[in-house]
C-alpha cells in the first residue's frame, strides 16, 4: 500500500497538482486570505447543489474538446485549430437547425452530424497542408482557425442576423430543435453525447490495432513507420475525427441554451485551450483526459464561487492552472531523488 501512494505521489501529474494547491495557498495567504475557506467556496461551489450543473454544463464543452485535441495528441499531432472546427460547427448546426424542413427531433440529429461534418472536412483540411505542402501541421491548424472564425461572425452578423437585435446572433432555432435537458437543469444530453465519445476513445486506444498504432507513433514515430504505419494517412484519419468531435461540442453548444449562434459565446470560456491543458496534463491518455477535465472544470466554475463568497480573484484558478502545467512540464526529475533517497534510506 504504501508503495502504491509513493508511486502516486512521485506521477508528474499528481505532483503537478499537488504542487499547484500549495503554492495557490501560499498566494492566497500572501493576500490576507484564508486558503481553507478559499478552496472550501471552490469545492462548494462547483461541487455543492448549486453549482454541480454548471460544472456539468461546462465539463461538457471542456471534455469534448479535450477529447479532440487529446486524439491527434495521442500520436505526437498537435492539433491548435479547436477553435476554427469549434465555431465552424456551431454556425453548421445552427443553419441546419434554421432551415431544416424535417420534423424536430430529426433536425437536431441532423444539425449534430452536419456540425460533425463541418468541423472534420475543416481540420482534414489542415492535415493535406501538411501531407502535400509540407505545412507544419500545428501552424496551418492555428492559421485556419482565423477564416473560420471571421466566416462564422459574418453569418451571424449580417445573413443570418436576428431581426431587431443589438447582439451579433442568429436567428432562435425552431421550437423543439433543441437538446434535451435534464430535468430543470441546464445540462443536456450534450453531457451523454460527449460521454461516449470518450468511451469511444478509450476503447479504441485500449482494445483495437489502430488504438496501438496511435500510441506506438506518439511514442517513436520512426519506429512506427518502420514498422509500417503510413504517416500521412494516420494525420488525415486522426485530424478528421479530431474536427468531427470539436464540431460535435459546437453542434452542442447551438443546440442548448440560449439555443442559436451568437459570435464569440463558443471561444470566450477558452474551451479550446482548457481542453489541451486538460489533455497535456493527461499526457492525452482517455481516462486521465476526463479526470483533468472535470478538474478544470471544477476550477473555472468554483473560480467564480469563490470570488463572490471570499472575495478572492478568480484569477487564482488561472494562477493554478499555469503552476501545474510549469511543474508538469518541467517533468520533475527532483521528487524521483528525492523519494529514491528515502526508499534507499528505508
Amino acid at each position: 500500500m504504501n508503495n502504491r501512494i509513493l508511486g502516486a505521489l512521485r506521477s508528474p501529474i499528481t505532483f503537478s497538482v499537488l504542487a499547484g494547491v500549495l503554492i495557490g495557498a501560499l498566494f492566497l495567504v500572501g493576500t490576507g486570505a484564508d486558503p481553507i475557506a478559499s478552496y472550501e467556496a471552490v469545492l462548494t461551489g462547483s461541487l455543492g447543489a448549486d453549482g454541480i450543473g454548471s460544472t456539468l454544463t461546462t465539463g461538457t464543452s471542456v471534455l469534448g474538446m479535450a477529447l479532440a485535441l487529446a486524439i491527434p495528441l495521442r500520436a505526437g499531432l498537435i492539433n491548435l485549430g479547436g477553435d476554427g472546427q469549434l465555431v465552424l460547427g456551431g454556425i453548421t448546426a445552427a443553419v441546419t437547425g434554421i432551415y431544416s424542413p424535417l420534423p424536430a427531433p430529426l433536425t437536431v440529429v441532423l444539425a449534430l452530424l452536419a456540425g460533425m461534418a463541418a468541423g472534420a472536412a475543416y481540420a482534414t483540411l489542415a492535415a493535406l497542408c501538411e501531407n502535400h505542402f509540407g505545412v507544419p501541421l500545428l501552424v496551418s491548424s492555428l492559421l485556419l482557425s482565423y477564416p473560420a472564425m471571421s466566416l462564422a461572425s459574418y453569418l451571424a452578423r449580417y445573413p443570418l442576423k436576428e431581426p431587431g437585435s443589438s447582439l451579433p446572433q442568429t436567428r432562435a432555432l425552431p421550437d423543439g430543435v433543441a437538446l434535451p435537458a435534464f430535468g430543470d437543469s441546464t445540462v443536456t444530453w450534450g453531457l451523454v453525447l460527449v460521454v461516449l465519445a470518450a468511451a469511444a476513445y478509450w476503447f479504441t486506444d485500449k482494445r483495437t490495432a489502430i488504438g496501438y498504432e496511435i500510441r506506438m507513433t506518439g511514442l517513436n514515430a520512426r519506429f512506427s513507420a518502420y514498422a509500417g504505419v503510413e504517416r500521412r494517412g494516420l494525420t488525415l484519419k486522426l485530424m478528421s475525427v479530431s474536427g468531427a468531435t470539436a464540431g460535435l461540442v459546437g453542434a452542442i453548444g447551438v443546440l442548448s441554451f440560449p439555443y442559436r449562434f451568437v459570435d464569440g459565446s463558443l471561444t470566450a470560456p477558452g474551451y479550446t485551450w482548457t481542453g489541451l491543458t486538460a489533455a497535456l496534463l493527461a499526457t492525452a491518455a482517455p481516462l486521465g483526459t476526463v479526470v483533468a477535465s472535470f478538474f478544470f472544470a471544477v476550477l473555472q466554475v468554483g473560480g467564480l464561487a469563490m470570488e463572490r463568497t471570499t472575495e478572492v480573484p478568480r484569477e487564482l484558478t488561472q494562477v493554478l492552472q499555469a503552476i501545474v502545467i510549469v511543474f508538469l512540464a518541467a517533468r520533475l526529475s527532483f521528487p524521483s531523488r528525492w523519494f529514491n533517497r528515502r526508499k534507499e534510506a528505508v
